[in-house]
């Protein structure tokens, strides 16, 4: 009874608020976002791989990597600039007994993503999965009013990164390695407000499933998590405190997910259990059917 009721008294709401920059802050925000269950027991699915995970000092991203950890995986988390966010997470990281080592930059640049690349075999000597997370966006009432340089910038961080990060990381991946990507529900419902991020989110999708088509022979496996709703620091650093207070309302269970209930999603498709499944999206979205 005891981990029933942890699921269901998840807030409904959270309080009106607002962060002035992207990608934002997890220190921040109020409450804080539910980075794993108390009650989550690892079982070594991961055990002894390292994960490369962009955009993971928060969010989602902080909690695939501490989800990972507890599965036994050895961690490098790449972030832009968040330092204190960043250095929170290594801490998580490191007290579940796994290495965590931290990269600053701007996976939009081709030559930052070969050196996290770079770095990872560096330091670990291998790499076994590749989590492509990190992503931004810029909300609008129409498309006259987005500007070419947030254009650009979207889709040179959601996916264009991607193509940059795997081409680096192929030559060190091996048969049963993964990838692993971070799409959303509005590659499939769209988003009026959205336009340019829900396009890279739908580019994507046919991304991970090219990929996966292309390198099923080779066993490395290629699949993605679209969320929904969910409470991370993007939310408060995106939309007006209006917006937030009313964020993840509107889907059939009625609040914002959390971090914890995404990230095992992440484990699952990296880890053996995964083992037949490739070119597939999962769906922690809070009950909306779309169908993909």
């Amino acid at each position: 009874m005891a981990n029933q009721s942890e699921t269901q008294n998840k807030p409904a709401s959270v309080p009106a608020q607002a962060q002035e920059n992207q990608p934002g802050i997890e220190q921040q925000m109020n409450p804080k976002p539910e980075v794993i269950r108390a009650n989550y027991k690892g079982s070594e699915k991961l055990l002894n791989k390292v994960a490369l995970i962009t955009g993971g000092d928060s969010g989602i991203g902080r909690s695939v990597a501490v989800h990972f950890a507890r599965e036994g995986a050895d961690v490098v988390v790449v972030y832009k600039e968040e330092n204190e966010d960043a250095q929170e997470t290594k801490q998580m990281v490191e007290k579940e007994g796994r290495r965590c080592i931290l990269l600053a930059g701007d996976i939009g640049r081709e030559d930052f993503c070969q050196e996290i690349v770079r770095q990872t075999v560096a330091e670990f000597g291998r790499m076994n999965i590749v989590v492509n997370n990190a992503a931004e966006q810029h909300p609008k009432d129409s498309l006259e009013e987005i500007k070419t340089e947030d254009l650009e910038s979207t889709f040179r961080t959601n996916i264009l990164s991607m193509f940059h990060i795997v081409k680096a990381a192929l030559p060190h991946l091996d048969s049963g390695d993964s990838i692993i990507n971070t799409t959303s529900v509005t590659a499939y419902r769209g988003s009026e407000h959205l336009l340019d991020y829900s396009s890279t989110k739908g580019a994507i999708n046919s991304f991970t499933r090219s990929l996966a088509k292309n390198l099923a022979e080779k066993n490395i496996r290629v699949n993605a998590v679209a969320p929904g709703p969910i409470w991370t620091p993007l939310i408060p650093a995106t939309f007006s405190a209006e917006k937030v207070g009313e964020f993840g309302t509107d889907v059939p269970m009625g609040r914002p997910g959390q971090p914890s209930e995404v990230g095992p999603c992440f484990v699952f498709l990296a880890s053996e259990d995964a083992s037949y499944m490739t070119g597939q999206i999962l769906h922690p979205n809070g009950g909306e059917i779309v169908n993909g």
